[in-house]
């Protein structure tokens, strides 16, 4: 969908890298292996975003570290278009408000890191979900944004004991549940 509106691969890839997430960051070596592009080709749309004050920059060191400004007055915009283009917000509309008591949701992998790798991995946690529900809406959703829907579903009980794990990796909170 981006790709008829925005011309540049790159700046796709790195709207994608800082806008499915808002807290990722990022400097420029690190996303030239990540894109396995040229530093000379990110460099030149880093600067362009930068300047548009659509991503902002701090040193840390020698690196300069980039993030998205969420502070812009088209922030929520940019990221909307994001997630629509990658069907995040169908994950959210169709799977998460449909399926029952879901207390809290996350993605996590690829998608909380700002990679479009095709694969969306959705953690559910609530009680009483329908698992023949979440497979049917998981389905539909999948053929609807062209993405595979990895989901986990846990009890509150099941999330407690493993909270501790999904804290060290990176996550991109859907829904905030209450606490447990």
């Amino acid at each position: 969908m981006l790709k008829s509106i925005i011309t540049s691969e790159t700046r796709i890839k790195l709207l994608f890298k800082f806008f499915l997430n808002p807290k990722t960051k990022g400097y420029l070596r690190q996303l030239s292996s990540e894109f396995n592009e040229s530093t000379n080709g990110i460099r030149v749309e880093l600067n362009k975003l930068e300047e548009a004050k659509i991503l902002i920059s701090e040193f840390k060191g020698r690196n300069k570290i980039y993030k998205a400004n969420s502070s812009h007055p088209l922030f929520n915009e940019l990221r909307n278009i994001v997630l629509k283009s990658t069907g995040i917000d169908k994950v959210i509309s169709n799977i998460i408000n449909k399926i029952g008591d879901v207390g809290t949701a996350f993605i996590r992998g690829d998608y909380a890191v700002g990679n479009d790798s095709g694969l969306i991995d959705l953690v559910l946690v609530g009680s009483n979900l329908n698992n023949k529900e979440i497979n049917r809406v998981k389905n539909k959703t999948e053929k609807l944004i062209d993405r595979k829907i990895s989901i986990l579903v846990l009890t509150p009980a099941e999330y407690k004991n493993l909270k501790h794990n999904f804290e060290k990796e990176p996550t991109f909170v859907l829904l905030k549940g209450k606490k447990r």
